[in-house]
């Protein structure tokens, strides 16, 4: 689904991404872990289409990033880590404005706001300003709106940030249904027991370089994740 080959980012004299290469397939959660500074944002950033690699390519089902740029965005739908919506329109004004945007036709619009607000129930919620959610409606709903135009590709950075246990096992609930309905999920996050609970594959980067990457089972090898991210990442 994405192949990266190589892939460098330089700003100055800093080298932020040295070289990764890796693949990422159809139909699983890919982990993208690292600590502050390891070259994640970079990474995704470039994934995204924000920022041109220095070095190297990137493909997506087989079509290099060069020329293919809108097929590629067609693809994708990022959940980013802050919340960046219009609190004073309701839920449903937010959806409607990224509909339109994603130029969905209007019967369209309504019908996948209406089956999106149902898959994460904030049906009840759909008039309400957004300011007045709750940390994990909100964590929700950016999903939704990541979801409303059909990405075959997620890329959620930190979806559960600042959210209390009940609430992030919850959103935990709502990516494997993602899993379940074919897409493909690119998670970073710092909570190491979320991406062994979710993810099928993990890479794990330190100062801007590929260091380990493998399904969670066989990164462990007898001890933790989070012991084997430690000594990865010292």
């Amino acid at each position: 689904m994405i192949e990266l080959r190589s892939v460098e980012k330089v700003f100055g004299s800093v080298r932020a991404v040295d070289g990764i290469s890796f693949d990422i397939k159809r139909g699983e959660v890919f982990g993208l872990l690292g600590k502050n500074g390891a070259g994640k944002t970079t990474t995704i950033k470039m994934l995204t289409l924000q920022l041109k690699p220095t070095a190297g390519e990137i493909f997506f089902e087989g079509r290099a990033i060069l020329g293919n740029e809108i097929f590629i965005k067609s693809l994708l739908g990022l959940v980013p880590q802050h919340l960046n919506f219009d609190q004073d329109l309701t839920v449903e004004e937010n959806l409607e404005l990224h509909a339109r945007l994603h130029h969905l036709p209007k019967i369209e619009r309504r019908e996948r706001i209406d089956e999106l607000l149902k898959f994460v129930e904030l049906e009840k919620v759909r008039k309400s300003f957004v300011r007045e959610l709750s940390g994990g409606m909100k964590r929700r709903l950016l999903i939704v709106r990541a979801l409303i135009h059909r990405p075959k590709i997620l890329f959620l950075d930190e979806p559960t940030v600042a959210l209390d246990p009940q609430v992030r096992h919850k959103i935990w609930e709502l990516i494997t249904d993602l899993k379940a309905r074919g897409i493909t999920i690119l998670l970073t996050t710092h909570y190491i027991e979320e991406a062994e609970a979710l993810c099928d594959r993990v890479a794990i980067l330190n100062r801007g370089r590929l260091v380990a990457l493998d399904t969670t089972a066989n990164l462990c090898a007898g001890r933790s994740l989070e012991e084997t991210f430690i000594a990865l990442t010292k």
